[in-house]
């Protein structure tokens, strides 16, 4: 199945970006689905999961943030990547109308969706999905990144592995049970945080991309038949 590429408005300052929209014929949901802050929409990872995700009814909506675009290295200011993320979510809610809509992304494009979310609810949104939640810079671990997420309404769901430098899990597991019951996190054992295992771990990167694939579809269907 190839995706279907697309363009859209990121902002008014910003022009443009790409999108890929992958829907399968049995979709019964959908993601839209933001980049982390060195790789676009189609980065392996992006690419991978989004195809694994279709073969269990979930389209999704990949799209470039501004500055990613333009090939720069350099992410684009906050109110920037919020505005894209927002009209991200717009132009997929008019691809997908009757399924349920849930935004999300890889590490920072997971971020600026709670952070648009918290400033303000995403229209149609059901719930958000975070692929490695960036917690705090590499070595200087810290919860402040996550005080905006007691302003998010709806559900989230954390896909964290266990040797993310950028996660802490003994940080990140009391943001959870404070945000409980609108919070679940899912641990990912032996995952960095582009979600590699080691290959001592008896398991493959292939193995791992299915666990976040059926564990997001669990999730969606919890909260869809909720």
């Amino acid at each position: 199945m190839e995706p279907t590429s697309l363009t859209f408005e990121a902002s008014a300052s910003s022009g443009a970006v790409g999108a890929l929209s992958l829907r399968p014929a049995d979709a019964w949901a959908a993601l839209v689905f933001g980049h982390g802050a060195g790789a676009g929409m189609r980065h392996p990872f992006m690419t991978a999961l989004s195809e694994r995700l279709a073969s269990r009814g979930i389209s999704t909506f990949r799209y470039q943030f501004p500055y990613m675009e333009a090939g720069s290295r350099r992410p684009d200011p906050a109110a920037v990547l919020m505005k894209t993320v927002r009209n991200a979510v717009a132009v997929a809610a008019d691809l997908h109308q009757g399924l349920p809509l849930f935004a999300g992304g890889k590490s920072m494009g997971g971020r600026m969706t709670s952070n648009a979310c918290a400033a303000d609810p995403l229209s149609g949104v059901r719930g958000l999905v975070f692929f490695g939640f960036p917690l705090h810079p590499v070595g200087r671990p810290s919860s402040g990144r996550a005080d905006h997420l007691a302003g998010v309404p709806v559900p989230m769901f954390f896909l964290q592995g266990t040797r993310d430098a950028l996660a802490d899990l003994e940080l990140l597991g009391p943001v959870c049970d404070a945000l409980a019951p609108r919070a679940s996190l899912h641990i990912v054992e032996g995952a960095d945080h582009g979600f590699h295992v080691l290959k001592r771990s008896g398991r493959t990167d292939a193995d791992v991309l299915d666990e976040l694939a059926d564990a997001t579809r669990a999730w969606m269907v919890a909260k869809f038949a909720g």
